[in-house]
């Protein structure tokens, strides 16, 4: 087995939701909340949702290339969150909520280039996609009440409205692809 893992950081709307989409994932090793993008040394939670810090919510997701492709965590972060609004998901309005792709290498950058490409020209009627790709900088990680947030409040209304419809459609159209 290989025991090389690679950094692949991600903004899709709240972390909670993008957090619990990635844990299903064969060859994901960790998924941890956090913030990125923004100026502001070590911003807490209630700063970032200030939308004052420039941070968007994200998830640092440490993964093997020898089980899942890049390409393939791309494919699910599009199909999970909706790429084409800016500054929002849903009734998540705001900088914080913005699609964005953090990219640890130039490999990277290139395949969410050109996978936006092909996105955006696979359909003339949809709307093109907003997504942000930029460097890593820095990532702060989230609060530890953020971690594991729906497997620990599945019960919330949020969770049941918001998150578990997004499991739901991944499990059905990726069931291959999970733990």
């Amino acid at each position: 087995m290989n025991n090389q893992t690679e950094i692949a950081v991600f903004g899709g709307g709240c972390f909670w939701c993008t957090e619990a989409v990635f844990k299903m994932l064969k060859g994901v090793m960790s998924v941890e909340p956090g913030y990125s993008g923004g100026a502001m040394p070590n911003p807490t939670y209630e700063q970032v949702c200030s939308g004052n810090t420039g941070h968007a919510e994200v998830v640092k997701i440490e993964y093997d290339p020898a089980q899942v492709k890049y390409r393939t965590l791309l494919t699910i972060f599009f199909a999970s969150h909706d790429s084409t609004q800016l500054n929002r998901q849903g009734a998540d309005v705001g900088t914080q909520y913005r699609s964005v792709i953090f990219y640890t290498t130039e490999q990277q950058r290139e395949e969410a280039l050109k996978f936006i490409e092909e996105l955006n020209s696979s359909s003339e009627e949809g709307s093109p996609v907003v997504t942000e790709i930029t460097p890593l900088d820095n990532f702060y990680p989230a609060e530890n009440y953020h971690r594991d947030y729906y497997a620990k409040n599945k019960d919330q209304s949020y969770c049941q409205i918001i998150i578990a419809p997004k499991l739901q459609k991944v499990q059905k159209e990726f069931a291959e692809l999970l733990k």
